[in-house]
């Protein structure tokens, strides 16, 4: 039965999002200790770390002030992701609420180098649309100034280095996006990247002399995201008219390759804009490799490197200069590896842990780690997928002689990826001797664009098709029970559980669907306005393919379903609405099927506190105790 309980597990903590205030001497980051995310920060590594805000709600980010012992947060209530950011004191502990707009979403844009200004994105003109704000450190409410009127998905990428401009982001799916340059001053958006078809433009960042921008992209018919250096030194010429009237675009052709990989990604580039030292990460089949360098005044593709910083985990993210860029701080995690925030030396490489993120009071020796595998589907295609079987002690209290149960876990997104990072319910899980199969089915980020395209509208049960053959897999390794095999997943993960539950019933033993899509049709009806057109791009549109939409459907193929089912939702759900639960429970419960349904009043899409996911977990347990 395990050696510890989900709540045991659940208390294993994480420490993220660090960074460093404006001295370079103190360090904010966000964990869970209370049970949902706050902000905390510290002076010294491992010290004891001082708690700057006591709520009920998860924080989502912290941003240092780059010139006041100030910073600026978010926070939404009860999971409805209408975030509204707040002003810290670091001196007093004073906390102000900046927007004091709850019906509206506000997306953080980043400091001005001077710490006067700050700049967010936000839906308050229409909510399927955000425009572009800046607003003084002082000022609240409604006194920020609307610089930029959108008419769709934008976000901000940061002030240029003499304050006078910000880099916009569009994205009309996760894989097609532009971006622009906004001048605060004549209020035009400057069009940097024209193009055709889907082409992904990612991860901006200022040059130090402003003269260009970094980022990643996979312009030219390239598989994977490179790195590249886009020059902004040179005229403009008129825009579409269909892009505004206030608009200019630039010439294409001027983007330079910088690093690139034809097999996987450069995911993204830190840049500190005034020394030119930089971090970029590539995502190498879930792994994340760093590369430390600084890049030549005279040459902006040209750069010399530091040593790779030595970090355990296997994933690590989230870098964040100090003012002089002699250090950065990021996250780390892994199979077996907490989450934590370290600070490294970018000259040695050498690493340091700042954050003592606790276990539980679980020896982290007791956890267990993943094998990548790959399991070639129904077209040859190879899936990869991460495999993680309970150690011997945990193995050998399962009842039969006849192999470990398994739950497949499946990712949402459905541009989502599965990587060996650490997971609390799956250690539980494993503890109680369950295996753990984690897949990155066709239609996955990291792989490249084509293989990320090979679920698209159409071909959508494709990836449906190879959780059939990972099932197929499961079923013939020695190590597993065949007949007792669990799909669970979340968010379009839950969608994946349902149509792998109705166009193949014979494989499962249970589902666990967690905030899942039940019926695309009704799902792009009812979810948030600002996301309609981004997930239509993904799933095809309600007016060209609704009759395919209603198809795939599994509330309409519900006929199919034979294993017992457990249906849990957030009710403030804004991105898969609270209905796809209700009617997914209430139609498989009309076929005979054994349903339980859980629905949390005060979660949104997913379970961030802690006495929910405890009771969220404890309740799966029982529920697969008693059908697995």
């Amino acid at each position: 039965m395990g050696r510890y309980d989900i709540e045991r597990y659940l208390n294993v903590r994480s420490a993220y999002g660090a960074s460093f205030g404006p001295d370079g001497e103190r360090l904010s980051f966000l964990m869970d200790t209370t049970g949902v995310a706050q902000v905390w920060t510290l002076e010294e590594p491992r010290e004891w770390p001082e708690q700057r805000t006591f709520y009920d709600e998860r924080v989502t980010f912290a941003s240092w002030s780059p010139e006041r012992p100030e910073l600026i947060f978010g926070m939404d209530e009860g999971g409805n992701e209408r975030a509204q950011l707040y002003r810290l004191d670091a001196e007093t502990g004073e906390i102000e609420n900046l927007t004091a707009m709850p019906d509206a979403k506000h997306r953080w844009g980043g400091w001005s180098h001077d710490g006067d200004r700050f700049a967010f994105a936000s839906n308050r003109r229409d909510e399927s649309v955000f425009d572009i704000y800046v607003q003084g450190r002082d000022e609240t409410g409604d006194e920020a100034d609307l610089v930029y009127e959108g008419d769709g998905w934008l976000s901000l990428a940061g002030w240029s280095p003499d304050d006078s401009r910000v880099l916009v982001s569009q994205a009309y799916s996760n894989f097609d996006q532009d971006l622009y340059v906004l001048d605060l001053e004549t209020e035009e958006l400057e069009h940097l990247t024209p193009h055709e078809g889907d082409i992904r433009y990612g991860s901006a960042s200022w040059a130090p002399d402003g003269g260009g921008i970094y980022l990643v992209t996979d312009e030219g018919d390239a598989d994977t995201l490179y790195l590249a250096y886009l020059d902004l030194e040179r005229g403009a010429q008129s825009a579409p008219e269909s892009r505004g009237e206030r608009e200019t675009t630039r010439e294409s052709g001027e983007l330079e390759p910088v690093v690139a990989d034809e097999e996987w990604n450069v995911d993204g580039i830190a840049l500190d804009d005034e020394t030119g030292r930089f971090v970029y990460s590539k995502n190498v089949e879930g792994y994340t490799e760093l590369t430390v360098g600084e890049f030549d005044a005279d040459d902006p593709t040209e750069f010399e490197t530091f040593p790779e910083p030595d970090l355990p985990g296997g994933v690590a993210g989230g870098v964040s200069f100090d003012p002089d860029a002699e250090r950065f701080a990021l996250s780390t995690t892994g199979d077996t590896v907490n989450t934590n925030a370290f600070v490294v030396d970018v000259e040695t490489g050498e690493a340091e842990r700042w954050t003592a993120a606790p276990t539980g009071g679980i020896p982290p020796e007791t956890f267990d780690e993943s094998e990548l595998v790959h399991v070639e589907s129904f077209d040859g295609l190879e899936v990869p997928g991460f495999l993680t079987l309970p150690g011997e002690d945990e193995a050998s209290e399962t009842e039969t002689g006849e192999g470990v149960p398994v739950i497949v876990d499946i990712h949402g997104g459905p541009e989502g990826q599965r990587r060996p990072s650490f997971s609390s319910v799956k250690q539980y899980f494993l503890d109680r001797g369950y295996a753990y199969f984690e897949p990155n089915v066709r239609g996955s980020a990291g792989y490249g664009a084509d293989y990320a395209a090979l679920d698209d509208v159409e071909k959508r049960m494709d990836s449906v098709a190879d959780i059939r053959a990972c099932v197929e897999w499961l079923q013939d390794h020695e190590a597993v029970d065949p007949d007792r095999i669990v799909a669970k997943g979340g968010s379009y993960g839950g969608f994946m559980v349902l149509a792998s539950m109705t166009e193949y019933p014979e494989l499962w033993a249970a589902g666990i669907d967690i905030v899942g899509i039940a019926n695309f049709v009704t799902f792009l009806e009812n979810t948030g306005d600002w996301r309609r057109e981004l997930r239509e791009a993904e799933y095809g549109s309600l007016a060209e393919d609704r009759e395919f939409l209603e198809r795939i459907s599994p509330t309409n193929n519900i006929e199919h379903i034979a294993a017992p089912l457990f249906v849990l939702h957030g009710e403030n759900d804004p991105r898969v609405p609270v209905g796809e639960a209700e009617q997914i429970a209430e139609k498989a419960e009309a076929q005979g099927v054994p349903v339980r349904k859980l629905i949390f009043e005060d979660e949104g899409h997913g379970f961030s506190k802690l006495e929910n996911r405890i009771e969220a977990y404890s309740a799966i347990a029982e529920f697969l105790e008693e059908h697995v």
